[in-house]
Formats: C-alpha cells, structure tokens, sequence
C-alpha cells in the first residue's frame, strides 16, 4: 500500500539491465553518393521514404526503433527470429521498390544479441557496438549476424553462410560472422 506513495524505487536502467534484446542496425549504401547526385530536396524525400519502409517493417516484426543514425536505424527486439525475420523483410521490402523505382536504396542489416545497457530510451554497450560493428562488414543487400544470433534461432529454418572470424574494429577478438540467406522466413512468419 505504501508504494504508490514513494514511488517506484528501483532504477529504469536496473529495471531494464538483465534482458537480453537483438540488437538490429541498418545502414542505406552509398547515401552520400545519393546525395550528391539528387540534391538535397530529392535526396530528403528518399530518404524519407527510406524511414517509411523500415518503420512499418519494425511494426510489423514486434521491433522496437531506438534511433535513426542519419541513414539507418538501430532497433531492439525481444526476439531473435522476429529481428531476423524483420531484416530479410526490410530486404525484400527495399529489393521490391527498387525493382519499380529509379534510384534505388540499398541497405545493409547487421545483428547481435546480448544484455545492453538500457538507459532511459536507449541501449549502451558491448552488445550494441557489436551489431553496429557487424554492419559495417555487410555488403549492401546483406543481413549478417553473429553466432549468438545464429545460435538463439538454431532450428527455425534459417539459412547461414559462415563468413569466418572478421576482426571488429575497437576489439580485440574477432568474432564468427553469418550470412543469412533469403527464405521463407523473409516473406511470412511461420
């Protein structure tokens, strides 16, 4: 009965520290190309249709935006299939405007999982710059993951291509890297 007088006394970032999430960023290829050869105005409207597509691709998948990185998201799911379901949907939705549009926007998907610092509406840490160091080693088109993300969706119908041990920058082990293949996953939620 007194808790409703003193308040909740435990932390948000307490509340929030031992969950693990998927951690999904996506990165448009070539942005700053498009920008110069589109001009601002136009560049903006891509770019915004860009938001478009990925938001309800993220509502669609039970995805949680953190934050836009100028030409990207960072998004948390509480569920690796989902996240990865989701990046093979932003895929396909991009690989399907691209076949009807003139300029196309192609991203690249990069995934981890693990415990982050949660902060407020944000997420900090190991597991964070992980995913974001692994896509930055995805060519456009591609979604990579980690082993952990490999592993935590072992049986669901996934198809990976080892890509080795790639050294991250700013760390001191390299660290296993996994192309997803498109299936049907990418297309509907078994």
């Amino acid at each position: 009965m007194i808790a409703p007088f003193i308040g909740d006394t435990v932390p948000v970032a307490a509340r929030n520290q031992d969950r693990i999430h998927t951690i999904l960023f996506t990165d448009m290829e070539r942005n700053t190309e498009l920008l110069q050869r589109l001009g601002d105005d136009r560049w903006r409207a891509l770019l915004r249709e860009h938001e478009r597509i990925t938001r309800a691709q993220l509502a669609a998948h039970g995805g949680n935006e953190i934050k836009t990185t100028g030409d990207g998201f960072m998004a948390s799911f509480a569920s690796a299939v989902s996240a990865l379901e989701c990046a093979l949907a932003l895929q396909q939705a991009f690989a399907d405007r691209n076949a009807r549009a003139e300029h196309a926007i192609v991203i690249r998907c990069g995934l981890n999982a693990g415990e982050p610092i949660a902060e407020e509406d944000d997420l900090f840490g190991t597991a964070v710059t992980v995913a974001a160091r692994i896509t930055a080693e995805a060519a456009g088109g591609e979604v990579l993951v980690s082993d952990v993300v490999r592993q935590l969706v072992a049986g669901r119908g996934f198809d990976f291509e080892d890509r080795g041990l790639r050294p991250l920058r700013g760390f001191d082990a390299p660290v296993r890297l996994w192309a997803v293949a498109p299936s049907r996953r990418a297309v509907g939620r078994a």
